[in-house]
């Protein structure tokens, strides 16, 4: 490895900065390391964009890195391929890191940074010029993380429950289509549809289990469970990841989604979109990497 640009957030209380130097303190041991602190999305375009072959490690959770693999597929989709990726977790849910296997303590992190294979992954994008790079969702969960954002602070991870268990009672349910590779595989009321590369969202909720991340295909889940009684049912499956076996609950896997119907707001690796009466997701297969533990992950089901 010819060096490392960590980039880190420049707005990081003084708990994540001692992650940062930790992990940075086990990089610098073992080649040349320049830390980049940028202020705001663009300022992390142009750092992650800058890096000129060397690896770039993300300190940071699922925004961080949906940021800077946006920035990278705007600025060059050849970029993003050529850009080998690492994490550092730092998130409030890690859902991305947790999905792939990357340990939560930040040197042994940087030590899989340094050591780990560069892992293949499918990119989701969107015709509203976004990216997913672990799960979107739509409806219920969207609103959930809308409810949960002003908690985050005081709650950590415990915030996002706290958000579904409010977004539960209080939203209503919307009339959605939702077509998989021309398809239409529902139309009606709805309560979430989910649009996963990774299995969980929020801070470990298995929203789809049998996701992976290099299969080369979406996995959509439309939740229809839109009574009080169903949607309790449903979240007590969700907890017990026994939800797929509902008959209210539709899972099903391709390369490109649209939902379209209520304006709903989605939920794209934590970064909230305005409400939308369609958006579609199609899969990129392979189109960036990140660095893993060596062995972790294969492909396949």
């Amino acid at each position: 490895m010819t060096g490392v640009l960590l980039v880190a957030n420049a707005e990081a209380g003084s708990a994540e900065d001692e992650r940062v130097e930790a992990a940075g303190a086990v990089l610098a041991a073992a080649c040349d390391v320049e830390v980049a602190r940028p202020e705001g999305a663009d300022a992390l375009a142009d750092a992650v964009a800058g890096a000129q072959g060397r690896v770039v490690v993300l300190a940071g959770g699922d925004g961080t890195v949906h940021l800077a693999v946006r920035a990278l597929l705007h600025r060059d989709p050849e970029l993003l391929a050529a850009t080998t990726l690492g994490l550092v977790p730092l998130g409030t849910g890690n859902d991305l890191a947790n999905g792939l296997g990357i340990p939560d303590d930040p040197a042994e992190a940087a030590r899989v940074c340094l050591k780990g294979t560069a892992r293949r992954l499918d990119l989701v994008v969107t015709d509203t010029d976004d990216v997913v790079v672990n799960a979107s969702h739509a409806g219920l969960g969207a609103a959930a993380a809308a409810r949960s954002a002003g908690m985050k602070d005081a709650l950590g991870p415990l915030a996002y429950p706290l958000g579904a268990l409010i977004a539960g009672v209080r939203e209503a349910a919307w009339d959605l289509t939702v077509t998989l590779d021309g398809e239409v595989i529902h139309s009606g009321r709805t309560l979430m549809v989910g649009i996963a590369n990774g299995p969980s969202i929020g801070g470990g909720t298995r929203l789809v289990p049998p996701a992976l991340p290099d299969d080369g295909l979406l996995d959509v889940l439309v939740v229809t469970a839109v009574g009080p009684a169903a949607r309790l049912a449903f979240g007590a499956a969700l907890r017990d990841e026994a939800h797929l076996d509902r008959d209210d609950v539709r899972h099903a896997r391709g390369r490109c989604v649209t939902v379209a119907g209520d304006p709903v707001p989605h939920d794209l690796d934590g970064e909230l979109t305005d409400d939308l009466p369609t958006c579609t997701y199609t899969v990129r297969p392979g189109a960036w990497q990140m660095l893993v533990r060596s062995g972790a992950g294969t492909r396949g089901r």
